[in-house]
């Protein structure tokens, strides 16, 4: 007989809730953000190539910054590094609301990405050290979930704050930064499982991980979340919205990426608890393909109802595989150090965001937005086939 899942979530570590809370914080402010960030770069005169650059820059640094930051969190702690990360981001953020124009804008975002990566691999880190191993898909699943609830009221909020003008969404997202960092400081001040790990630890390196054809298959699905979510959404729907379905960004985009993770967070738990029980790979390869029709879709769309709806089915298409894919990197590194191995796949998210922002750009702006969005359906479509050749990693 199985427990009821309220008391199986009781059994989980106390450290799970404190980063869960944290996550849903970030992922309010970054929902705040993301919206108006191609707008404030376009306020400033530039293509929509250089607006997109602004995301590809804060991928570069997130990229750059994955190696050694993997180093850190096994020599000083995910909780150090968590905090340190957070209050970096913060800043720079602010600094983004008082840039004077497109370079000092791009400037901060970037110095941004090393804050963000310092406290996304620690954090990310910690969570598949801390999960047991029978419910690490309900942990995914939670940890993609809390991001997902804030990432659905962020923009919510930057719609109703939208007459405070293009800057005032960078200071509140200081300010909730400041707020995260606090919970982390707090809660995890005590634990056992953030201090730094013991030198004869066991550790799962990037190079032993590697040998893993489904570690390979997740680097492959983790490139092509990049390209689609952070290069293809948050760095072209809102100027798609403007410029293609004639509606003002700061009040309708944000919108039409509440409606991705809406739908995203409807399905994104269950699939990860469902993961626990069949395993991760039939999961992974729906969800891929279903992301991959429905982005085609979204290129295709005509109207702003029929984009919404699109945009709906998409989000809860990469919420089938996106708690799976992370269970699955944890079932590969256990309980071992694999602070390099995490970053490593980190960084693929952030590689497919430098392409893929840089790419659907270009695509947009010498062909057409539907060829954006085909080409992006079509990297969807080769990580599934990746995960087809890939071994069931659930024990």
């Amino acid at each position: 007989m199985t427990d009821s899942p309220s008391e199986a979530e009781l059994q989980l570590p106390r450290e799970v809730w404190y980063l869960i809370g944290a996550n849903a914080i970030v992922a309010l402010g970054y929902g705040l953000v993301a919206p108006v960030l191609p707008d404030l770069a376009r306020h400033f005169g530039v293509s929509i190539s250089a607006a997109t650059f602004i995301i590809t820059a804060f991928a570069v640094m997130r990229l750059l910054a994955a190696p050694p930051t993997g180093m850190l969190v096994q020599r000083l702690g995910e909780r150090r590094i968590y905090i340190s990360g957070l209050l970096i981001v913060a800043v720079t953020t602010v600094a983004c609301g008082v840039a004077h124009n497109y370079w000092q804008l791009l400037l901060f975002r970037g110095l941004g990405g090393i804050g963000s990566t310092m406290f996304f691999v620690s954090s990310l880190g910690l969570m598949i050290r801390i999960s047991p191993p029978d419910a690490r898909g309900r942990v995914s699943g939670l940890f993609a979930g809390a991001f997902l609830v804030g990432s659905v009221a962020g923009p919510v909020l930057g719609n109703l704050t939208a007459g405070l003008g293009l800057r005032a969404p960078f200071f509140m997202y200081g300010a909730l930064l400041i707020v995260a960092a606090t919970v982390v400081m707090v809660g995890l001040s005590k634990s056992e499982l953030a201090a730094p790990a013991e030198p004869d630890e066991l550790a799962v390196t990037f190079g032993v991980a590697l040998r893993h054809r489904a570690y390979r298959s997740a680097l492959l699905s983790n490139f092509a979340t990049g390209w689609s979510l952070f290069g293809l959404r948050f760095a072209l729907v809102p100027l798609f919205v403007e410029e293609v379905l004639d509606r003002q960004p700061r009040h309708v985009a944000g919108l039409a990426l509440a409606a991705f993770a809406v739908g995203n967070v409807a399905v994104v738990m269950y699939s990860g608890r469902l993961s626990d029980r069949i395993g991760r790979k039939p999961l992974l390869i729906a969800g891929l393909v279903l992301s991959a029709v429905t982005t085609l879709g979204l290129g295709l769309a005509s109207s702003l109802p029929l984009f919404f709806v699109e945009a709906v089915i998409a989000g809860a298409a990469s919420g089938i595989y996106a708690s799976p894919q992370q269970a699955a990197v944890a079932d590969i590194i256990g309980k071992a150090r694999g602070g390099t191995a995490v970053a490593a796949f980190q960084m693929m998210s952030d590689f497919g965001s430098i392409v893929g922002s840089f790419g659907v750009g270009v695509l947009a702006q010498k062909l057409s937005y539907g060829w954006a969005f085909g080409v992006s359906g079509a990297i969807l479509l080769v990580a599934a086939l990746g995960w087809l050749l890939a071994p069931e990693t659930r024990d």
